[in-house]
């Protein structure tokens, strides 16, 4: 699955700038809210505990003294009494806040007196809480809007201040593998920065075309120099063949110096193709006919058996033709013949051919265990070169990711290791249905 593309950078900027006034927006209403109750409630203290204060002292050093209620104020004795309202009688001495009385937002002050009993003085704020109900519902638009208003704001100013780091990495991603001459120019309206960036990436643009002519230099240089002398060695070999009076033995080592420079040839034509351009593989494809191919090639390797107790016996080859380059698919199936001859002993190296173009060999040698079957896997994969002769199983992996081909390594029971080639990617007609 394709990995998601992340955010802009812009867009980053503005969401985390938006979250930093979301929380202090949210922090600075719930302390003003903190603030605003304990003021609230600090006022209706006082006020009410000063008119209560007056009241009880008129009521006891004035005896003619009797308390009016106004439209706002009023005084209760909470003593069981009708008139009393029910909200009023489980009240504790003290501040009550929104306590409604008379369906009415109310600030009480509950006290308990010597003479008087326990008096309740009823201060209507309903009007004042709908007040603030609206001074509040008109704080929160405003602070939705202003947070509105400045994400808009810095919106349109982060963009601005990175349209020139957009500029640069739109420019960068343009670039086109292998043109010469590519640079990267800065915005002129960028930072400092920006032109650290774009001058690393120059540089590294220059370098890599130095790299490149060098590489270029080298592989037509070397295409030269390596093909030059096997063509004199396989001339030679075929001058030496074609000699009636040749004796057996050296006829024998004359042809077996003919084939390895054939196979030298073909190594050193895959190389230079891999070196230039792997692409162009599936351009020098051509039409193979893999059943009659396959034993031309065991015959080729045939000598590597020498005077081992090796043969080799083919257990089916079904019919079966590819479109692909010739000299890879020689190199292909050869070098894994070869690694089979070459890591056994004795016994009977088995070959098959399927009608979906698959090759599978199997070698009696000592087999591999999961462990070094998953090295070979994580060596093929970094691409590292081994030692061991032919081209390796590396170089065999990366032409067949070049093809769409399957290289697949496991072991056999008893012994043993099997290797399957699946050829499939380069039928004509595509691969055939499972049946």
């Amino acid at each position: 699955m394709k990995p998601r593309k992340p955010a802009p950078l812009h867009r980053r900027l503005v969401w985390w700038l938006l979250a930093y006034l979301a929380m202090i927006s949210i922090a600075v209403f719930s302390v003003g809210n903190y603030v605003h109750e304990h003021a609230e409630h600090s006022a209706w203290r006082a006020l009410l505990n000063s008119e209560l204060d007056s009241i009880v002292n008129h009521i006891e050093h004035e005896p003619h003294y009797r308390w009016q209620d106004s439209d706002t104020l009023r005084l209760f004795t909470i003593d069981g009494s009708a008139g009393v309202p029910e909200s009023l009688r489980t009240l504790h001495p003290g501040l009550h806040d929104g306590v409604l009385v008379n369906d009415r937002a109310s600030a009480v002050m509950v006290r308990d007196t010597g003479s008087l009993g326990r008096l309740a003085l009823v201060l209507d704020i309903n009007d004042f809480h709908e007040l603030e109900e609206f001074a509040t519902r008109w704080v929160m638009l405003a602070g939705v809007v202003m947070i509105i208003v400045t994400v808009l704001m810095a919106s349109f100013g982060v963009s601005r201040l990175v349209r020139p780091l957009s500029s640069l990495a739109t420019r960068i991603d343009h670039l086109k593998p292998g043109v010469p001459g590519q640079r990267v120019v800065v915005d002129p309206r960028g930072s400092s920065e920006l032109y650290v960036i774009a001058d690393a990436v120059n540089d590294y643009l220059a370098r890599n075309e130095q790299f490149v002519e060098r590489e270029r230099a080298f592989i037509t240089t070397t295409s030269h120099e390596l093909r030059t002398p096997i063509a004199v060695i396989t001339g030679a070999a075929e001058l030496a063949l074609g000699q009636p009076a040749l004796p057996d033995r050296a006829r024998v080592q004359m042809q077996r110096v003919h084939r390895t420079a054939q196979g030298v040839e073909q190594l050193i034509q895959l190389l230079l193709v891999l070196a230039r351009d792997p692409a162009r593989l599936v351009a020098l494809g051509e039409r193979i006919a893999l059943h009659q191919l396959v034993p031309d090639i065991i015959e080729d390797h045939r000598h590597l058996m020498g005077d081992k107790d090796l043969r080799i016996e083919v257990d089916g080859l079904a019919p079966v033709e590819i479109f692909a380059p010739l000299g890879v698919v020689q190199a292909a199936i050869g070098n894994l013949l070869r690694n089979a001859i070459e890591n056994s002993g004795r016994g009977t190296i088995h070959i098959q051919l399927s009608a979906a173009a698959v090759v599978t060999l199997q070698d009696p040698g000592h087999g591999m265990s999961p462990e070094e079957i998953a090295a070979v896997h994580a060596r093929m994969a970094r691409g590292d070169r081994n030692e061991q002769g032919g081209i390796g199983l590396e170089l065999i992996a990366k032409l067949c990711d070049h093809l769409g081909w399957a290289l697949q390594i496991e072991p056999c029971a008893p012994r043993g290791t099997r290797v399957i080639l699946d050829l499939g990617a380069s039928l004509p007609g595509g691969r055939p249905a499972a049946t």
